[in-house]
């Protein structure tokens, strides 16, 4: 049916989706590059991060700080003491969220390349729409990404509570260990509990992404009416195009005309073919054809040749090979020298020029 979108996108309806906004980003995609890059470096940065932390903890929570706290703290000190905590808290997890800002960029430059759009920004009234928003919650798009999150929640929750539950039989055993030994065994507990958290999160997006893609190309495909009409717009209407050509070609047959009367001679076939030409040592160096025309158009020559004055001359074979051979403002061949010079010595003798 001729209202079935069947076709593929255009190049053009590409272009005008993405300046839209309109994308195949996956969010699952950003998610898991960013989780993967974030534990990624706090595992090469561990035994710096562990220092700082501690160094944060004993600088600010050490016996000192707890001497200055029972001792009465005014207001002052308070916010002091609290902005040094999260200032050092700030400058240990830096380098993490650097990671996360940076990764977040570099998913997206991955996934759609670089672009600046301000569509998305603009106020649309049926954003805020009740209705409309109604709608989008129960539309396909929203259902899919509540089944993904439930999906995503389920599986990283398996994981978490199996290595939560392994790791809970082994605290018995930390009791009476030392307590760097036991806190880098729990640790890396964690790091194998995020690593199995990351996998599941890459088998989500990897799905995500194909979803996404599939739905992003399925939105994009077009009829055939709107291709054919895109291609309309893009290479013209035939009905326009051909007013135009019709257009620019009176306009030429026009300026064509006015140099009909600079003309020195007007040759003929008698009616069916015009060559108007001129010859000037200054302007022209060679015979110069002016104006031609065919039917009608050599009629209007020969009008405003008679009209100027200008000497008409019948030579059908010469008249049809200037028209064949030359286009307006070009300068005759050199095969036709001869003849064209024998007709306009005639003309020159008949205007007195040369005798």
């Amino acid at each position: 049916m001729g209202g079935e979108k069947t076709e593929k996108a255009t190049a053009k309806k590409r272009r005008d989706a993405k300046r839209k906004g309109q994308v195949r980003r996956s969010t699952e995609v950003n998610t898991a590059f960013c989780a993967i890059v974030m534990f990624g470096l706090l595992f090469a940065i561990w035994p710096w991060f562990v220092q700082q932390l501690m160094g944060v903890f004993r600088e600010h929570l050490g016996a000192q700080s707890i001497m200055m706290a029972s001792r009465g703290m005014n207001i002052n000190e308070i916010s002091a003491f609290f902005a040094r905590i999260l200032i050092g808290f700030f400058l240990t997890m830096a380098p993490l969220l650097g990671a996360a800002i940076v990764s977040g960029v570099a998913a997206n430059v991955i996934q759609i390349g670089f672009m600046f759009t301000t569509e998305t920004l603009k106020f649309k009234p049926n954003k805020i729409n009740p209705v409309n928003g109604f709608k989008q919650m129960f539309s396909p798009r929203k259902l899919v990404d509540l089944a993904k999150n439930i999906l995503k929640i389920v599986l990283v929750g398996l994981v978490a509570y199996s290595d939560y539950m392994d790791l809970l039989e082994k605290f018995g055993a930390y009791v009476g260990q030392d307590i760097y030994v036991s806190f880098i065994d729990i640790m890396r507990t964690a790091f194998l509990m995020a690593l199995k958290m990351c996998l599941v999160m890459v088998f989500i997006a990897v799905a995500d992404f194909l979803y996404t893609w599939w739905k992003h190309e399925k939105d994009l495909k077009m009829t055939k009416q709107e291709v054919k009409d895109e291609y309309k717009m893009m290479e013209g209407d035939p009905k326009i195009k051909g007013k135009i050509r019709q257009k620019q070609m009176q306009m030429s047959a026009m300026r064509m005309m006015q140099q009909v009367p600079e003309a020195d001679v007007v040759i003929t076939n008698p009616t069916h073919f015009a060559v108007a030409l001129a010859y000037n040592e200054k302007e022209y160096p060679a015979p110069t054809v002016l104006a031609k025309g065919q039917d009608y158009t050599a009629h209007k020559i020969r009008e405003v040749a008679m009209e100027h004055g200008i000497q008409i001359v019948e030579n059908p074979p010469l008249a049809q090979s200037l028209f064949a051979m030359c286009e307006v403002n070009d300068e005759i061949p050199e095969d036709l020298y001869q003849a064209v010079a024998d007709i306009l010595v005639f003309v020159y003798r008949q205007k007195g020029k040369i005798r």
